[in-house]
This record gives C-alpha cells, sequence and structure tokens, in this order.
C-alpha cells in the first residue's frame, strides 16, 4: 500500500487544483511519489492550470537593492506577516540587502556583521522580535558589460517578491535600456518565469513534458497519427507559459517579451533572472 498522509493529499490538491479524491488516487497509482503523483493527474487531464506549486513556507519579506552593476535580493524569514512588516526587521533586512551589494553573497552567514556574524545577529534579531527569524535566500548580480536592475512588489507592507534581471549588449547609460530592464523585472515578478529562453530547458524537462502531453493527447482519444503535431502545438503552449522570452507583456499581452528589446539593438538580451517570492521554493 501506497505510504502518503492526508497532509498529502491536502498539499497535493493544493498544488494542481485536482480533486480530493483524485489526488488521493494519484498518490496511490504512484506510491506516494508526489511528482509521479502531479504528472499522473496531467496525463489524466484532471490537474490544474498551476506550473509552478511552490511548497508552503514561513513568512518574511524580501529586500532588493540595485547600485551601479550590482544587483542583490535578500529574502528573510520569520513566522509571522506582523513581524515581517515591523521596522526592525524592516531595517535588518536593509541592511542585510545592502551588505549583499558591497560585500557578496558567498557564505553570508559567517560575514562580519554589527560586531558579530550575519547568524549571530539574525538570531539576535530573533530573540528581540519574539520569533524564530532565519536569513532565506539571497541572490546576487553583477555584470562588467551590460546592466542590471531590479523590481521588488510590496504587499501587506513588505515586500513579497523579488526580481533581478541581467541584460546584455546594451550601454549601461541607455536610459531606455533601464525602462525595458525594468518593465522586465516587473513582468518576471508577476509571470514567473523557469527560463530565458528555449534553449535553456533541460532537456530531460522537455522530454518528461512531451511524455505527459503524448499520453494526456492519447487519453483524450486523439487519432495515433495526429498525435505528434497535437503535441508539437501544446509544447508551444508550455514554452508560452514558461519561458521569459516567449511570454506575453503582461502590461501587453498581446507583445512578446522578446520583442521590447528590439528597439535596444540587435545584440541586447536578457542574460539572466532571478526570482524571489516569500511561500515558493
Amino acid at each position: 500500500m501506497a505510504d502518503f498522509t492526508a497532509a498529502d493529499v491536502a498539499a497535493l490538491r493544493k498544488a494542481t487544483g485536482a480533486g480530493m479524491m483524485d489526488c488521493k488516487r494519484a498518490l496511490e497509482e504512484s506510491e506516494g511519489d508526489v511528482d509521479a503523483a502531479k504528472d499522473w493527474l496531467r496525463t489524466k487531464g484532471l490537474a490544474g492550470a498551476s506550473k509552478r506549486a511552490g511548497r508552503a513556507a514561513e513568512q518574511g519579506a524580501v529586500g532588493v537593492l540595485v547600485r551601479d552593476n550590482v544587483g542583490a535580493v535578500v529574502e528573510l524569514n520569520c513566522e509571522t506577516d506582523f513581524v515581517a512588516k515591523g521596522s526592525d526587521f524592516a531595517a535588518a533586512l536593509g541592511a542585510l540587502t545592502e551588505l549583499v551589494v558591497e560585500r557578496g553573497a558567498d557564505d553570508l552567514a559567517h560575514v562580519s556583521y554589527d560586531g558579530t556574524t550575519v547568524d549571530d545577529a539574525v538570531a539576535q534579531l530573533g530573540a528581540k522580535v519574539g520569533e524564530k527569524v532565519e536569513l532565506g535566500r539571497v541572490v546576487r548580480f553583477e555584470t562588467q558589460d551590460g546592466l542590471v536592475d531590479g523590481y521588488r512588489h510590496v504587499q501587506s507592507e513588505r515586500g513579497t517578491i523579488g526580481v533581478l534581471v541581467e541584460l546584455a549588449g546594451v550601454d549601461p547609460g541607455d536610459a531606455k535600456a533601464h525602462e525595458v530592464a525594468h518593465d522586465i523585472a516587473l513582468h518576471v515578478a508577476s509571470a514567473a518565469p523557469r527560463w530565458v529562453s528555449r534553449d535553456d530547458v533541460p532537456a530531460d524537462v522537455l522530454e518528461k513534458e512531451r511524455e505527459v502531453l503524448e499520453e494526456l493527447t492519447r487519453n483524450e482519444g486523439k487519432p495515433e497519427n495526429a498525435i505528434p503535431k497535437i503535441v508539437e502545438g501544446r509544447l508551444n503552449g508550455f514554452y508560452k507559459d514558461n519561458v521569459l522570452l516567449e511570454q506575453g507583456f503582461v502590461r501587453e499581452p498581446k507583445t512578446a517579451v522578446s520583442q521590447l528589446l528590439q528597439d535596444l539593438g540587435s545584440g541586447a538580451g536578457v542574460r539572466r533572472f532571478a526570482r524571489v517570492k516569500i511561500g515558493e521554493e
């Protein structure tokens, strides 16, 4: 008998939007393997459209700072949003984000900070606010031949999403390039792409997606000779959902993100991006 709990069923339901009994059946069929259960639901046409089901996480806030050619995102976790939007928590997050811009992100917990280490300072903050406080994800971008911009989405008086975007092949002094970079960062916060371009999608991910779509299409009763063409069409949809350059720009859905770069010159492109959201991995 498959080894899973009622909590596993509930988590799968939340992640996929499928019914409770369907989630239970999926876990039974996949012997408790959650990822396999998600695929099973999709092949049966039972999963919702969610492509990015982050696990439940602690509360907290995200800081974003961009200075010259360096950008940083720092996540600081706590137990309640009440603490996350407090002045002590916000001040500590701002100082840590500044530290990452100045000193780097490597082994941040052990970097000297305010007469102690970052790790100890975070523990002391926890004692002060009366909650468990932990340093979360830390991202730092630095470029020598492009520009970095960022965006912080604020909700309930705290940053809940932090984004960094690096553009290549542009003049760092070009105001238009900065505007486009900022627009793309805002888009990433909203649309949550997984990769920059098709070439960045791992081969194993693409192959697994193809297998799921083939089984889904076959289960729908489509003619066998039509399945390859249908699957290719659905893969195009997968790219549009998950690949940054192919997504419709959040402010103008009929305009692909790639089109935003056209006015910046033929060499302009997105080199990389990072997105950190409280409550997601």
